[in-house]
């Protein structure tokens, strides 16, 4: 059986969720927050033998204090990030065990994830080497100019929207890191290309959104209730579905 390490990102400022009590990671959803409706898939598999949750710095503490019984009872990996989500990707890397064959890039802000999903990226990505879940493009793309005047029609015919998970071989990965210098990135799959190696696009669900604003929340609040319910291994933390982390 192949092994598999996620990665969760969650040290985003999360300055389009425009809330003075939570960034979007850690804001409840439904009984429980953001991050570990997402995390409970993964921790769940036979084949994830490890699981790094990245935090930004300036949250270090209040996390320790809101989930800490959380990652010592899951057996979590938490590492701190970066000026960029590139950066914290990086940091993660770092900490990556050498027996592992492939690393899975999840946004910690979508929690509306599938087993069934996973099960498709993790198999594509160990037959080619790098899989990412995508959707189809459905909607009528415009350019606009600054003052949000239409530009032009951008043709739709073969544009995917990318999704996480994203998973890639380590070597490949760290490799891609190591090699990316200064050149932004949009996601780890375009530093995956710029090394040659073709991505597998496997299709995902509109269900699967990202949480960006408060929009999203209560999307993804509906989206969560068709999902199957996570059975969580050993006791939940008792304060886990409170609201301390304020």
């Amino acid at each position: 059986m192949a092994t598999f390490a996620v990665i969760l990102p969650a040290a985003g400022n999360s300055s389009r969720f425009h809330d003075k009590h939570y960034k979007k990671p850690f804001i409840p959803l439904g009984e429980r927050a953001v991050w570990l409706h997402a995390a409970d898939k993964f921790l769940n598999r036979d084949d994830v033998k490890q699981f790094i949750l990245i935090v930004a710095p300036d949250d270090r503490e209040d996390f320790h204090m809101k989930f800490g019984a959380n990652v010592a009872i899951m057996g979590i990996d938490v590492v701190l990030g970066g000026q960029e989500r590139s950066d914290s990707v990086r940091n993660a890397l770092e900490r990556v065990r050498d027996d592992i064959d492939f690393v899975a890039v999840h946004d910690a802000a979508r929690p509306c994830i599938a087993n069934e999903w996973i099960d498709a990226v993790f198999a594509a990505a160990e037959q080619t080497g790098a899989a990412i879940l995508g959707v189809p493009v459905a909607s009528t793309l415009k350019r606009v100019t600054s003052d949000h005047t239409v530009q032009e029609t951008v043709p739709r015919e073969n544009v995917w929207e990318a999704q996480t998970p994203q998973v890639f071989r380590r070597d490949w990965l760290v490799e891609a890191y190591a090699k990316a210098g200064q050149t932004p990135a949009t996601d780890d799959s375009e530093l995956i290309q710029r090394l040659g190696h073709p991505v597998k696009v496997v299709p995902g669900s509109p269900i699967n959104l990202k949480i960006t604003t408060k929009d999203d929340l209560r999307l993804a609040a509906q989206a969560i209730k068709a999902l199957p319910k996570p059975k969580l291994q050993g006791p939940a933390h008792p304060f886990a579905d409170d609201n301390m982390w304020r």
